[in-house]
């Protein structure tokens, strides 16, 4: 038996490799640097993007293989946005335009969620049309979160790389993360465009084994595609109107050209005499592979029955030669894709001229009759695939497994509908001792925004903080609504995470605008909603005073749970006001009374990276447990007001019910014994036993 070694899945070059969806990313990056070697090219790689979910956990692999990054020539650079990243890339095909160049070209991968790619197109779009490099290439990675599981807008991509006119990949499994990765780069350095990938949390959030010889694909460049004077990659001098052009009339051909050549769109079940076509994209795939299981339908009785199965690893662009064969002969076509209907309509696109004895019915997103035949919102679910398949293979075939496994369905589907709601919804809450817990207070008689980050939760609870806005643009929803309402001034939270990748021009807009506003820059030291990773760049809550001061707000105070640590002398601007966290309402108050826009910054750590720093001992754990007296505590519940805590949990006792603190959970924030009540007992230096 062969060692196994947690470094296998970025040195392993043969063999099983074990792998997550996120690792297989960069190892695609590692694999690259070898191909190029292979082939006497001096490449470098440029990795470079923004977190967030389900993308919220490359910068932490990339950080953890780290020791692979220097020998495959890989940087890293986490970026400030998304926007910058993407520009950053665009600079990377620039390299060899300027006679000053240390490699052959440099392949780089721009990563980021939904809502991270929507902000971005401007430079994306510009960059893509730009082109690629002849030894560069460029991945555009994009999490896309079909059920708005961690994002609050639907985020399915593949048509907004079709209106840039950018190819765009879509792997159905771990080990098509890596090949098409592959893949992407070299169709991108063929046709000089940037490639749109597309993953999902069913693959980039995946843990399986795959195929680890880099040998294992043999890339094809095509030679049967036109290629202009001066080639299709970036050039310099360039015109806007040339990059058009080559897109349309070059770029778009030899992409569909390049996917033929290396079969990124496959028939996988194949049959002498087909009747029933199936088309799915990318993780659909798995799903109609699964249904068809289900179904008693294997490859051979696939076969039998003349179905046929075309995988779409491409959406865009469509090969409508490939359509128009796979379609020879077919009744009907099963389109199977999630939210949009790229597909669907690009077959449909394709079929259209044919004459009505060779064009099948195309069933996607309804049936015939207009009726939906999958789910769209949130999503479909393989179960969901199966029946559908079930219904539309009805006619010709059936079996005693098909029927049982649809008898199973309904029975589950209809037992599920007949379970009673729970009376209580159990919302996402703070993490014990969070500072969110005082820091998204406000005044009575006041309001607060929310805002992108774990201080989101605050608009769940009964505090006034109602309403948000995406990332970068806290406050400009009350600069719309100032003057056309009664209400004279809000509070807006911001965390520093937002605060330093866009934040800040908010802030700015807002001074512009002559608003009358408080910001609440909540200060925790992690981005502690996609896992506890530093901030993108050097911050301080004294660089924060200073950079809004100097954008003319009118009064800046820092509130914390230890201002003792701060000097008005040392590194705040003029007029700075130092507070502890206790003052936070008598500090409200005073800011909303001073016309215009100002600043709070509240400086307290995440309760939760406090928990991790502590224990390899890189932050000091106070020697300090706070426990209730239970026969003392009257159940009055006013710690649990004050500290809006989770470690503060019931106890059931003969004389009623009590007060205690979950010890295991209990983060040490302190803020239960600011309740009006004397059974706190504090213990110095003890430990739970």
């Amino acid at each position: 038996m062969r060692k196994v070694s947690l470094d296998d899945k970025y040195n392993l070059m043969d063999g099983q490799v074990y792998i997550t969806g996120t690792q297989a990313l960069v190892r695609a990056a590692v694999e690259q640097h070898l191909q190029d070697e292979a082939a006497g090219l001096k490449t470098a790689c440029f990795i470079s993007g923004y977190r967030g979910s389900p993308m919220h956990n490359l910068d932490k692999e990339l950080w953890a293989a780290e020791q692979f990054l220097p020998s495959a020539d890989i940087r890293f650079l986490p970026a400030v946005n998304e926007d910058l990243a993407a520009t950053a890339i665009w600079g990377t095909q620039q390299v060899g335009i300027f006679g000053d160049a240390k490699y052959d070209g440099v392949y780089s991968l721009w990563y980021g969620k939904g809502p991270g790619i929507d902000r971005s197109i401007d430079a994306i779009r510009h960059a893509h049309s730009a082109g690629a490099a002849q030894h560069g290439g460029v991945l555009c990675v994009v999490g896309d979160d079909h059920p708005l599981s961690s994002t609050d807008s639907p985020a399915a991509h593949e048509t907004l790389f079709a209106d840039m006119r950018m190819p765009v990949l879509y792997p159905a499994n771990v080990q098509e993360v890596v090949d098409y990765a592959l893949y992407g780069w070299a169709m991108s350095r063929f046709t000089g465009s940037w490639v749109g990938y597309k993953l999902i949390p069913d693959t980039v959030d995946t843990t399986a084994s795959i195929l680890g010889n880099p040998q294992r694909l043999s890339i094809v460049t095509p030679n049967d595609v036109d290629i202009p004077a001066g080639g299709l990659g970036l050039r310099f001098p360039d015109t806007w109107k040339e990059y058009e052009e080559r897109i349309e009339r070059y770029k778009i051909p030899a992409a569909i050209g390049f996917g033929r050549a290396n079969e990124i769109n496959r028939v996988t079940h194949r049959c002498d005499k087909p009747r029933y076509g199936i088309v799915a994209t990318g993780k659909a795939w798995t799903d109609v592979s699964q249904a068809l299981r289900e179904l008693g339908i294997d490859r051979a009785k696939a076969s039998d029955l003349g179905i046929t199965v075309l995988k779409i690893g491409m959406p865009y662009p469509a090969d409508e030669e490939q359509f128009r064969s796979f379609a020879d002969g077919l009744e009907e076509i099963f389109v199977v894709e999630e939210k949009h209907q790229l597909a669907e309509g690009q077959l449909k696109s394709a079929l259209y001229g044919l004459p009505d004895g060779r064009r099948p019915k195309i069933i996607g997103r309804t049936d015939e009759n207009g009726q939906h035949i999958l789910p769209v919102f949130p999503e479909y679910s393989p179960d969901d695939v199966t029946r559908a398949l079930a219904q539309r293979v009805a006619h010709f075939y059936s079996s005693d497994q098909s029927k049982a496994r649809i008898a199973f369905l309904e029975a589950r589907s209809k037992a599920n509908e007949a379970r009673k709601p729970l009376s209580v919804a159990r919302l996402p809450y703070f993490c014990s001792g969070c500072p969110h817990n005082t820091s998204t207070r406000v005044p009575d008689g006041s309001r607060a925004i929310g805002g992108v980050g774990c201080h989101y939760m605050a608009t769940y609870m009964d505090r006034n903080n109602m309403t948000h806005c995406h990332m970068g643009g806290e406050g400009l929803n009350w600069v719309g609504q100032e003057p056309f309402v009664e209400t004279d001034h809000i509070f807006q939270n911001m965390g520093d995470g937002t605060y330093y990748h866009s934040g800040l021009l908010a802030i700015r807009a807002c001074v512009a605008a002559e608003s009358n506003i408080t910001f609440k820059v909540l200060f925790n030291d992690a981005v502690a909603m996609t896992g506890g990773q530093p901030l993108d760049g050097p911050l301080t809550p004294q660089a924060i005073a200073l950079q809004v001061y100097a954008e003319g707000v009118k009064k800046v105070v820092l509130v914390s749970d230890e201002p003792e640590k701060y000097s008005p002398h040392r590194g705040l601007p003029p007029g700075t006001q130092i507070e502890h966290r206790r003052a936070l309402d008598r500090v409200q108050k005073e800011l909303r009374a001073i016309r215009g826009v100002t600043v709070m910054i509240y400086d307290q750590t995440c309760a939760a990276e406090k928990r991790r720093r502590r224990k390899p001992g890189k932050m000091i754990d106070p020697p300090r447990r706070v426990l209730i007296n239970d026969l003392v505590c009257e159940g009055c519940g006013d710690c649990n007001a004050k500290s809006n805590c989770l470690s503060v949990t019931p106890l059931d006792t003969t004389f009623g019910r009590k007060r205690q603190i979950d010890q295991s959970a209990c983060n040490k924030d302190f803020s239960c014994v600011e309740g009006f009540c004397p059974s706190f007992v504090t213990i110095l230096g003890g430990r739970p036993k």
